[in-house]
């Protein structure tokens, strides 16, 4: 079994990556993954950056945060197969079983459903999710704060109401 990490041990490689990823010799930029959704785009569609001025302006960044993407992915996967030997592939998640019902198609209507809020949250905020909470919140940007404070206490809320209290029984 896998020794896990204490919280502020996470906490400090946390703060490692952000050092790197704000200094010259990491990608001199804050940390985030949607600007590469219309990097991704523009390539995939061939879209003229003189069309598309943003194209432009996500240029540079989108090209890391692509590499960064699939680094996690190819980690988490490996991490999970070989060293926590935790790895299976599930449609329905038992908290959502046992808090909620049985119905995938009502998983997956919730899950696009909640996604759609949090990204259109997140961008009138200016930002993605794990670039408010990991670069922003970082260096105390006050749209930040409120993107933040918005989805702690919508997390609270939806909890209440979401979730059956019947199940906290057992």
């Amino acid at each position: 079994m896998i020794r896990r990490i204490p919280w502020w041990g996470g906490a400090i490689l946390i703060a490692l990556l952000l050092l790197f990823t704000f200094s010259t010799f990491g990608a001199n930029r804050p940390f985030g993954a949607s600007t590469y959704v219309p990097y991704f785009s523009g390539i995939l569609f061939d879209l003229d950056p003189q069309k598309y001025p943003y194209l432009k302006e996500v240029h540079f960044a989108g090209a890391w945060e692509g590499v960064m993407l699939l680094g996690a992915l190819v980690s988490s996967f490996l991490t999970s197969v070989f060293l926590t030997k935790s790895f299976h592939i599930s449609i329905m998640p038992t908290g959502w079983k046992k808090y909620k019902n049985n119905s995938v198609v009502s998983r997956v209507v919730w899950s696009f459903i909640s996604g759609f809020f949090l990204i259109i949250g997140a961008r009138m905020a200016g930002g993605c999710t794990s670039g408010h909470f990991l670069s922003g919140m970082a260096q105390t940007a006050f749209s930040s704060m409120i993107f933040g404070s918005v989805v702690l206490i919508s997390l609270i809320v939806t909890g209440k109401l979401f979730y059956k209290s019947e199940a906290n029984d057992d």
